[in-house]
């Protein structure tokens, strides 16, 4: 038998087999799409929809349509309504950026550290393994209480002790930064995990490799490990800062309302929310920590896509 060189090849008929998966994918997925939507896109449509009404908490059904007046509105006396000209919400956007900034910058540098320590070869890496997640372990209501004891200026191991009673949490410009230390030291074993997680699926044969060539650890580090470990913590970085942009429990117990304007964008909305009864505000500003949040979440998908495209 002679086969022709220049015919064409015969066809593989993959198309009709990857569609037929991807149909299959979908009516798998549907149930828990539609139960997503249940539970979650309900609620944002309700959020949405009061969020243009004037209503209270405690009377919703006597409403007003207001338009966007929740989200910027002046009176003819010059009255500034809408919480985008309200400073305690730039506040609480400043607040929040700080506190998300900062401490996840630290958690993945020390989450970093301790994932190449652990991640080495030594007696009790075991026992180091488990007591790194201690912190983590303990609920986040009861750290921040553990916390806040130790931060008072009263009787505190911090605040009385080390810092001769100077009191942290009731003042703006300390207070922040004393949240983002409770934050780190308890959130770091989680980005730790993460990343170490990142290390172990790296092929030890590269470093080998490395090593015959005599590249010394601080080069096998910028040149093989980073770049590789980008994918564990591109996702490490995402819950991470999604998580820290919704912050409101730290908040809430440590601070309470001693120290208001140290708030964030949640505690901004529980406040009109559930304290002033202000339906549609607090709707307001819910969806405008949505929409914040959304856009925080496409830059990070834009940029996943970008590392591996």
């Amino acid at each position: 038998m002679t086969v022709n060189p220049t015919a064409p090849a015969r066809p593989v008929r993959t198309r009709g087999i990857e569609a037929a998966r991807a149909r299959q994918a979908i009516w798998l997925l549907l149930p828990t799409l539609i139960a997503i939507a249940l539970v979650a896109g309900y609620p944002l449509y309700r959020t949405i929809y009061f969020s243009l009404f004037d209503a209270s908490l405690t009377t919703p059904e006597q409403r007003t349509f207001i338009g966007l007046g929740n989200f910027w509105f002046t009176t003819d006396e010059g009255v500034a309504l809408g919480f985008l000209q309200d400073p305690k919400w730039w506040g609480a956007v400043k607040n929040t950026l700080l506190f998300t900034v900062v401490s996840v910058t630290l958690e993945t540098i020390f989450g970093m550290i301790i994932a190449l320590v652990v991640n080495s070869t030594f007696k009790g890496r075991g026992l180091l393994r488990t007591a790194m997640l201690v912190p983590w372990a303990i609920p986040t209501v009861v750290s921040a209480q553990m916390w806040s004891y130790m931060y008072n200026d009263s009787f505190g191991l911090i605040g009385r002790g080390l810092l001769g009673g100077q009191a942290l949490l009731a003042n703006t410009d300390s207070a922040i930064w004393a949240l983002i230390a409770v934050d780190v030291w308890k959130t770091t074993s989680f980005m730790a995990l993460l990343i170490l997680a990142g290390l172990q699926s790296l092929p030890s044969d590269m470093y080998e490799a490395a090593d015959m060539d005599g590249a010394s650890k601080w080069t096998q580090f910028w040149r093989l490990t980073l770049p590789l470990l980008r994918p564990a913590l591109l996702v490490a970085l995402v819950f991470r800062s999604l998580d820290a942009l919704r912050v409101f429990d730290i908040m809430s117990v440590m601070l309470g309302n001693v120290n208001a304007a140290a708030t964030s964008m949640t505690g901004y909305a529980r406040q009109a929310l559930i304290d002033n009864s202000l339906l549609g505000f607090g709707s307001a500003v819910s969806v405008a920590i949505f929409v914040i949040i959304m856009v925080i979440v496409v830059v990070y998908v834009t940029a996943f896509r970008v590392k591996f495209d």
